[in-house]
């Protein structure tokens, strides 16, 4: 069943219980569906600083200024 606009403002709580009990919650603009409540459930997992740490490399001169040879080609003159 569809809620209106209205109805999700007043209800927001209530529809997002619904949501996580597995439920489709549908918000329409009158009688048009614009928008859907899912739960985002237990699976979304937390970002771990330096979780990749050593399993990548980057050239020594990677941020070494561009000689005027390359400022050249790239049309920086």
């Amino acid at each position: 069943m569809p809620y209106t606009m209205h109805q999700a403002k007043t209800n927001l709580s209530k529809l997002i219980k619904e949501a996580q009990k597995g439920k489709e919650v549908i918000i329409a603009n009158g009688k048009k569906p614009v928008a859907k409540i899912i739960a985002i459930g237990p699976d979304v997992k937390k970002r771990v600083a330096g979780r990749f740490e050593g399993e990548g490399w980057v050239a020594e001169d990677a941020f070494a200024p561009l000689t005027d040879h390359e400022l050249k080609e790239l049309g920086w003159e």
